[in-house]
């Protein structure tokens, strides 16, 4: 037996997770429909921290981030749990041009402070900063697994279900709209569909019933194994003032957070940015932490972060579905949405996304 929905999201990540709940709060009949568990392990919206951060080149996307940080708030309020933790960001490196960073949060009224490089490691001495450096206090860590059982739990409450451990096969066109089918066989209708597979999504792309031009006019998708490691803090009571940070240089560019309960709050998560393997799809990743990324990373913390102890406590990979753009994808055709906040930076805008997209 075929059950159907008016809407089907496929994907209870950060963004199928705020679709569902803005579709369904407009009345609109939902069932999501997720290949594990919401914020599953194995892709990209789980565990416990995000950067919230408004420093972007770009107006649009820190208008955005302004945008979407009231939907946060509201979310929060609703959820009864905090989603964002305050902790502030510093922007610095040759690559990283803070002082045109601080044109565009001027901008867009955006609390900000460019400090130079003594004044900085004043401030921060467990960073070594060698240019000027951005500071924007609003910044923050999301706890991303949270934020997607938040709206999950909305999109319920108006009314949407969710189905888990349902992977789907392929989406074929119908009369009245599209037929998902599972890789267990099971089949689903829906009038209207989204797609927000994340890591999954090159390897589905080919098994939508999408026109051949519209697929031909998506920007290239490609999937990273990236990596990331938690160093502690050598002074545990200075934790509560490490702030976010984003440093682009010539040869490598690192952010790093407050770890969050991931790593028992002991230390910072640092990372390479892109810095991990090309893979086909998510269904590729091995889960394998690369022992050159690996060394590229503590090297880094060896030199310029001297307040960890450089040996990573803790480690993992993550899934960072990108375009060339780094710009994200919400593009739509007979009733079929393909959803995809891409480039390791989309979890900022979930709930703002999910407006979109809705």
């Amino acid at each position: 037996m075929t059950d159907s929905s008016d809407y089907v999201v496929v994907g209870a990540g950060l963004a199928g997770a705020a679709t569902a709940w803005q579709l369904a709060a407009r009345g609109h009949q939902v069932t999501i429909l997720e290949r594990n568990v919401p914020a599953s392990h194995d892709a990209s919206s789980h565990g416990s921290a995000r950067i919230f951060r408004y420093a972007y080149a770009d107006h649009f996307y820190t208008h955005a981030v302004a945008e979407s940080k009231s939907l946060w708030d509201g979310l929060a309020e609703i959820a009864g749990t905090p989603l964002i933790t305050p902790s502030g960001a510093v922007d610095f490196g040759t690559e990283r041009h803070p002082h045109m960073l601080a044109s565009v949060l001027a901008d867009e009224g955006i609390e900000h402070e460019l400090l130079d490089a003594a004044a900085a490691r004043d401030r921060w001495p467990g960073l070594a900063f060698d240019t000027e450096v951005l500071w924007h206090p609003g910044a923050g860590v999301i706890d991303a697994e949270t934020a997607v059982n938040a709206m999950v739990e909305q999109a319920v409450k108006h009314g949407a279900r969710l189905l888990t451990g349902w992977p789907l096969r392929s989406l074929d066109k119908t009369a009245a709209g599209y037929r998902l089918t599972s890789t267990m066989g099971e089949t689903f209708d829906a009038g209207h569909v989204v797609i927000s597979a994340g890591g999954w999504l090159p390897e589905l792309l080919g098994k939508l019933a999408l026109p051949a031009g519209f697929l031909a006019g998506l920007p290239q998708i490609t999937v990273r194994q990236e990596q990331a490691f938690h160093f502690r803090y050598r002074d545990p009571d200075s934790a509560a003032n490490w702030p976010t940070f984003i440093n682009k240089r010539e040869d490598i560019q690192v952010y790093g957070l407050p770890g969050g309960r991931d790593a028992g709050f002991a230390g910072q998560k640092v990372a390479e940015y892109n810095g991990g393997k090309l893979i086909p799809s998510a269904a590729e990743q091995t889960g394998e932490v690369d022992p050159a990324n690996r060394s590229r990373v503590v090297d880094y913390v060896r030199r310029l972060l001297p307040g960890l102890d450089p040996e990573p406590y803790a480690e993992t990979t993550c899934l960072f579905t990108n375009t060339p753009t780094e710009d994200f994808i919400i593009d739509r055709v007979d009733g079929l949405t393909i959803l995809s906040p891409c480039s390791g930076h989309g979890a900022k805008f979930a709930p703002l996304i999910g407006q979109w997209a809705a």
